[in-house]
């Protein structure tokens, strides 16, 4: 716990990077859905650095390589993400898990490092401006619901909103602030998050020019947006 310090950059990257797929699907479905929330935010926050003309992580300009590489991430996982999940929840490898794998690993990493944050993860940082029960819950279970608060940050129509919402549903992940362990939480609180999401040197610079009060303003549309969702859902 405590408030979110700094990003670390290494001088060299991995020789290698083996992922035994046997093992992935022996292990908790609910870390594999943190995988896949954390990689559905890659095409979400390079789109936004693209149009905004903001940089990467290192400092350069998002290629046309990591844009492609992100889309195609985010396609596989609508593609092949719940199918996926149900492989792993039966601990039985998959072409649909073996898809993913490289999606949530190689795709996700490449087009994140050459394309850029913004605001999803800006905003799970955010979080850390809060104490209480929200930290038990993974990395990517909070970037999942920042996702959902980058697009309503932006203007998007509501079936795509509600396709980020239905895939993080059947995924177990969290869509509301109840589900984020904050549902008592005040508008002061929210603010914090905000002011915590927009510090100077955030990744949400990289793809917007917004106040704290306005990622307040999306944290709450987005708890609504779900809501509006499983509501319309259930009937």
């Amino acid at each position: 716990e405590g408030i979110f310090e700094s990003y670390r950059f290494y001088k060299k990257n991995p020789d290698l990077v083996l992922v035994d797929t046997k093992l992935i699907a022996q292990a908790p479905a609910r870390f594999f859905a943190s995988g896949i929330a954390d990689a559905l935010a890659t095409w979400v926050e390079v789109r936004s650095v693209v149009a905004f003309g903001g940089q990467t992580m290192a400092g350069g300009r998002p290629t046309i390589a990591a844009q492609a590489i992100a889309k195609r991430c985010e396609e596989v996982l609508f593609e092949h993400g719940r199918l996926a999940y149900e492989s792993v929840q039966a601990q039985v490898v998959t072409p649909a898990l073996e898809a993913v794998v490289e999606a949530n690993t190689l795709l996700s990493g490449l087009g994140f490092e050459s394309g850029g944050l913004a605001a999803a993860h800006a905003i799970h940082n955010g979080f850390t401006a809060l104490d209480g029960e929200i930290h038990h819950l993974t990395h990517g279970e909070k970037v999942a619901f920042g996702t959902l608060v980058q697009l309503a940050l932006e203007e998007h129509p509501q079936e795509e909103i509600e396709r980020y919402i239905a895939l993080y549903t059947d995924l177990g992940l969290p869509v509301t602030l109840e589900d984020v362990k904050l549902k008592d939480a005040s508008r002061e609180d929210i603010v914090k998050v905000g002011e915590a999401a927009t510090a100077e040197g955030e990744t949400i610079h990289s793809g917007f020019n917004v106040t704290a009060d306005e990622v307040a303003d999306a944290i709450i549309a987005a708890d609504r947006y779900s809501k509006a969702y499983q509501a319309k859902r259930k009937q």
